[in-house]
């Protein structure tokens, strides 16, 4: 996925119909952030998260050991 550097974006973060967290580009720099109750597996990632969106979904489901699914968000 490609993205400008000056556009803000937005992505929940699901898995098992629950969203858990979101991804916010904003100014060029990402930022992820975990609901509370977020599954500690999930709450606990602390690699990293750039344009790779469908590499960070697939990392994550791995961690959890389910699909992760992200959707982006109109802004």
């Amino acid at each position: 996925m490609s993205l400008f550097a000056d556009e803000t974006a937005l992505w929940t973060i699901a898995a098992a119909g629950r969203v858990e967290g979101c991804i916010v580009r904003e100014q060029g720099r990402w930022r992820l952030s975990w609901f509370d109750g977020a599954d500690r597996r999930l709450a606990s990632y602390a690699g990293p998260v750039d344009d790779d969106l469908e590499g960070l979904a697939a990392a994550l489901g791995a961690r959890l050991g389910q699909p992760v699914e992200l959707q982006s968000l109109p802004s």
